[in-house]
């Protein structure tokens, strides 16, 4: 994905020129996650589609320099594309093309798999749309038959809710961990709160993390529960700051550090992201 970030710095002027920041920049939830992951010092390999445009070219240079091995299945189709307008409070509205991503082929997929891996992160976009499903469920299916963990992360809570959670839950059953925020959680579970989210999703997955914004994070283990308080002292736009979470979760847990350690150095991670403009990497 390219994103483009909109931050307007001047009161809206509908038929005219409204001063703001923008940023064009390389984008994805798993581009993000695999970055994150990356820097925590593990080999990544990134598996996805994308076009034959500048935009490609922009998301391939920042995996490049983010040491991300990209294996990309190109496309007659431009670049997935989201224009991220964000709020004062650093909240984000996002407008999406799914472009490339939607031609992403099984087939390809299940061909970057044939080498050996010890862990597979399938982003939700994957499952929320059915063109891509089958693909994410695959791959979730073909890590459980091989005993190696795999993980997931929600997304996206708008189109969670137009497929419904049941699909979603049902297309994300082989996961090991799962991943969401606090809102995702709740609709997932039909919960008023995260805490209920949590106790619910910890029945089905192995492990679960749960981000709650400036409240922090929850994350469940079996039996166990922890809770960590986020870092961010300034929120200027959290585009990207779960992804930088999970990905520096997960980089953490598979170098064998507890979720305690995990979930500190998860919300020191999206604290350093929510202090700039756009996703880090």
């Amino acid at each position: 994905m390219l994103d483009v970030v909109v931050q307007p710095t001047g009161r809206f002027a509908p038929t005219s020129d409204t001063p703001a920041n923008i940023l064009v920049a390389r984008g994805g939830s798993g581009a993000n996650v695999a970055i994150a992951l990356r820097a925590t010092g593990h080999h990544v390999d990134f598996v996805g589609a994308s076009g034959r445009d500048a935009a490609s070219l922009v998301f391939v240079d920042a995996l490049e320099r983010g040491r991300v091995n990209a294996r990309l299945q190109f496309c007659d189709a431009p670049t997935g594309t989201v224009v991220a307008f964000i709020a004062n409070d650093g909240q984000r509205a996002m407008l999406t093309d799914r472009g490339a991503n939607v031609r992403l082929e099984d087939a390809f997929v299940v061909e970057q798999l044939r080498e050996p891996f010890d862990h597979v992160h399938v982003s939700g976009y994957l499952l929320l749309r059915a063109a891509t499903r089958g693909i994410g469920e695959n791959v979730l299916a073909l890590a459980r038959s091989r005993g190696i963990p795999s993980s997931v992360d929600v997304c996206s809570v708008a189109p969670l809710m137009a497929i419904t959670p049941g699909v979603f839950l049902h297309s994300a059953r082989y996961a090991s961990i799962l991943f969401a925020n606090e809102e995702e959680a709740c609709v997932l579970t039909d919960s008023e709160d995260a805490g209920g989210a949590l106790e619910v999703l910890a029945r089905n997955y192995e492990e679960v993390v749960i981000t709650r914004g400036e409240s922090g994070a929850i994350a469940a283990l079996g039996a166990q529960r922890f809770t960590e308080i986020a870092l961010s002292a300034k929120v200027l736009d959290t585009t990207g700051a779960g992804d930088a979470a999970t990905g520096t979760y997960l980089g953490a847990r598979l170098s064998g550090e507890e979720p305690p350690v995990a979930l500190r150095r998860a919300m020191a991670a999206a604290a350093q992201v929510v202090g700039g403009l756009g996703a880090l990497g």
